[in-house]
């Protein structure tokens, strides 16, 4: 049989990179352990590539949202090092969790309920400090199906870390007034950004996801944090187009002049959306080849009036720091991150 050709997509992990990142936010963690992130498959770098590099980096305490990504995760680490964060919301997931050996983040009286009624065991608690989205409220904390949950890590979630927000303030005093009250092993509180308010904020666990992929959520990250992520596309056809011609959907590009272009294998599907245009670009090397049209679909035109050398078959590179990115595209870092789509080369 033909082998299989490879993607016209490449996206470069650099392991190297993820690995410094997680050293330097556990190091900024102080006496707290670093855990990690690694939901939406490592935010979108591919969990099968970087949870062996964060294991081998150090990390232990391990963060997924659904279920369907524990298996992954869990062949590469201890079962029990893993915690699901959307909790078991049914008797099948609260017995799947049992079996699996994995940790349900109980967010709600009534997934303690289904926890301990499937038999219980170690299980991580959500308290909601303020965020209105997961978690039980704050007065829910002394009921008794809270007191009979074997606790291991009792968390919540910061809303605003990445801003020199009050409600930050009043969210750690929210949460350390709850521990006296809920036994529990370790208490957690900061991400990425929250690491960077202070020791305060860092108790027994921090979470950093965001960062650990190159991201910067704060400022104060810059000089820690480097980037992890390489995505390039190939060119599949270069072609003259003529002077009053136009390129892509609905014709917003018009060519003053002969213009050699380059159409790269590069869309929507990709993580590349139109939100990429108007002054975007790509790079080959130092480079920069401005995008001329939409993004369209699978595809996106580059003007290679600057690399008159470019051929079919090579390979441009995204800009893909991500900060800038964010800034240039209106989308955030996350964003920019998840929605990179499954058919790079990874």
């Amino acid at each position: 049989m033909v082998p299989e050709p490879p993607p016209t997509l490449r996206l470069d992990v650099d392991a190297a990179a993820l690995a410094h990142n997680w050293r330097a936010l556990d190091r900024l963690s102080g006496a707290a352990a670093a855990g990690a992130a690694v939901k939406a498959d490592c935010y979108g770098l591919g969990a099968a590539r970087c949870v062996p590099v964060l294991r081998d980096a150090g990390a232990r305490d391990f963060f997924v949202a659904h279920w369907s990504e524990v298996p992954t995760v869990a062949a590469h680490i201890p079962p029990g090092n893993i915690s699901v964060l959307h909790g078991a919301l049914s008797a099948a997931e609260a017995q799947y969790a049992i079996s699996a050996g994995v940790k349900p983040v109980i967010n709600s009286l009534y997934q303690a309920r289904l926890w301990l009624e499937a038999g219980g065991g170690a299980c991580d608690l959500m308290v909601d400090s303020g965020m209105n989205r997961l978690g039980i409220r704050p007065e829910e904390a002394g009921d008794p199906l809270i007191a009979s949950l074997r606790v291991d890590v009792l968390m919540s979630h910061l809303s605003s870390a990445d801003e020199d927000a009050p409600s930050n303030a009043r969210q750690l005093e929210t949460l350390r007034a709850l521990l006296p009250q809920v036994r529990h092993r370790r208490a957690s509180l900061a991400n990425s950004a929250g690491l960077m308010l202070g020791p305060a904020y860092h108790l027994d666990l921090t979470r950093p996801g965001l960062a650990l992929y190159g991201g910067l959520p704060r400022a104060e990250l810059a000089g820690a944090i480097r980037p992890v992520a390489r995505v390039q596309a190939a060119i599949i056809q270069r072609r003259v187009v003529r002077a009053g011609e136009t390129i892509g959907y609905n014709r917003t590009f018009t060519a003053q002049t002969d213009l050699p272009v380059g159409i790269v294998s590069l869309g929507y599907a990709d993580g590349f959306l139109r939100s990429w245009g108007k002054s975007g670009y790509l790079l080959k090397d130092d480079c920069r080849l401005p995008l001329v049209g939409r993004v369209s679909m699978d595809m996106v035109a580059v003007d290679l009036t600057r690399a008159p050398g470019l051929a079919e078959g090579d390979f441009l590179q995204v800009p893909f720091d991500l900060p800038p990115a964010a800034e240039a595209t209106g989308l955030s870092q996350y964003e920019l991150l998840t929605t990179l789509g499954r058919r790079f080369a990874r």
